[in-house]
């Protein structure tokens, strides 16, 4: 089959599939023994969710260590995958770190459909998988993975509300008995400035934290895709996933989950209830066409101790990201004995300490791709047999930042306990192709009850 691009529905649909039919297919993956790649054991590795950021992690693990050769791919668009395919094996004939390590991509097994993931992970050999759909498959994809004793790489978050986090927190606890390891996408955890930064406020450079902030403020709106014709409302959604709440979780926990993540592991902490509000500025004539999400929010978030943290994130166009001087994308942290500030980038003033560069000036310029490191450390844990495991700090990082919408959606104080119990489930009871699929209205606060 050729490549076509993304949304090309020219596959075999599966006619009549649901939820419940997903689920069930994660209980017949063979249960077999992690495993634990040692020395020169390869890393056979199996991407699920072919679009940018599986594109872009396949690129990642395949310059990340020695023994690495991609496997299978799987995407709801076959075309999807097969253009990955294309793509990753001329990476690794032209790539030179990729060369250098004498990593391959020759003939990866492509798959199509809502089953795709399960097909991925019953690959014969496979023991790395990489996880990068739409988040709101995320909980299944984990549950599935390590039931099946595979090691996973997740894209973040890892769920969109309180019953994909619950899972996501008893998969952590299997994947702690079986000794299988878990990294994810939140890579400022694998990049040598925000490590070298967390390390000096844990050792008290600024003595106790007592306040902070947190930005991620766009410029511009977020990417919008039509409707093709003769698209049904499943691809469309699936296609169009960010402007859908039971795939995205809206901006605050798909994008702005860093940010927060990072407050978390500063404070090493999280939040114990929320107070936000946020809107939509976009009109909304049908959310089975534009989509149910905010484009800003603005959430309190009140840490142990009493500590306050201001979240912002905002997706608009023809507006100002920020003071200038400050990234739109950021964090900072007032202490007892000084202030800190941390933002993505190479240049000395993006690492501050009482407003001062923090960081020797080679390690912000020469800090190696964080997006390859998070794979790096991964797979070096696990041939050193001590695999890692960060699907508890991105599970609570995740259900902060879902905390904070549901206050902006009800206008309530949320708790971190209502966000973990919410009995509110995005996910539609039905996944079928050859149905409507229907999107609750956009939330309005004092109105849309807390569930």
């Amino acid at each position: 089959m050729t490549a076509n691009s993304q949304g090309d529905t020219r596959r075999e649909f599966l006619k009549t599939t649901t939820a419940a039919a997903i689920g069930a297919a994660v209980s017949s993956l063979s249960l077999v023994p992690p495993v634990h790649a040692n020395g020169s054991d390869s890393i056979k590795v199996g991407i699920i969710g072919c679009g940018g950021r599986g594109s872009g992690a396949g690129e990642n693990v395949l310059q990340a260590a020695k023994g690495v050769e991609i496997v299978a791919l799987g995407d709801y668009f076959e075309n999807n995958a097969y253009a990955l395919k294309d793509r990753l094996r001329a990476f690794a004939e032209e790539d030179a770190k990729v060369k250098e390590l004498g990593n391959k991509c020759v003939d990866p097994a492509v798959y199509g459909g809502l089953d795709a993931f399960k097909k991925v992970i019953d690959t014969p050999g496979l023991n790395y998988v990489i996880l990068a759909t739409p988040p709101g498959f995320r909980p299944l994809h984990i549950q599935a993975a390590v039931a099946a004793g595979k090691h996973v790489f997740t894209e973040k978050p890892v769920a969109v509300d309180g019953p994909g986090v619950r899972t996501c927190f008893a998969v952590y606890e299997e994947a702690q008995k079986k000794g299988l390891g878990i990294a994810s996408g939140t890579q400022r955890r694998h990049q040598a400035t925000y490590i070298e930064m967390a390390k000096m406020l844990h050792d008290g450079k600024i003595g106790d934290i007592v306040a902070g902030r947190c930005y991620w403020n766009n410029t511009g709106d977020i990417w919008f895709r039509r409707r093709k014709p003769g698209m049904n409302d499943l691809d469309y959604q699936i296609y169009n996933w960010y402007h859908f709440l039971w795939l995205c979780g809206d901006h605050i926990v798909e994008q702005h989950v860093h940010n927060i993540d990072v407050i978390n592991w500063f404070l090493r902490a999280h939040p114990l209830r929320a107070l936000g509000m946020g809107g939509r500025v976009a009109p909304c004539n049908n959310p089975n066409e534009d989509g149910n999400k905010y484009n800003f929010f603005s959430v309190e978030f009140e840490y142990p101790n009493g500590v306050r943290v201001q979240s912002m994130c905002r997706q608009c166009p023809n507006v100002d990201g920020n003071f200038p001087g400050v990234s739109g994308v950021s964090e900072a942290v007032v202490g007892t004995k000084g202030t800190c500030y941390t933002t993505d980038g190479r240049r000395p003033t993006d690492y501050l300490i009482n407003g001062q560069p923090a960081l020797n000036r080679d390690l912000v310029r020469n800090f190696p791709n964080p997006y390859v490191q998070e794979h790096t450390n991964l797979i070096e844990s696990i041939r050193a047999g001590k695999p890692i495991n960060e699907l508890k700090n991105v599970t609570e990082s995740t259900l902060a930042a879902i905390m904070g919408r549901m206050s902006a959606y009800t206008g309530k104080v949320v708790t971190w306990e209502q966000a973990l119990n919410s009995k509110e489930k995005t996910m539609p009871d039905r996944l079928d192709p050859s149905s409507v699929v229907p999107v609750p209205p956009v939330p309005v606060p004092g109105k849309t009850p807390l569930i």
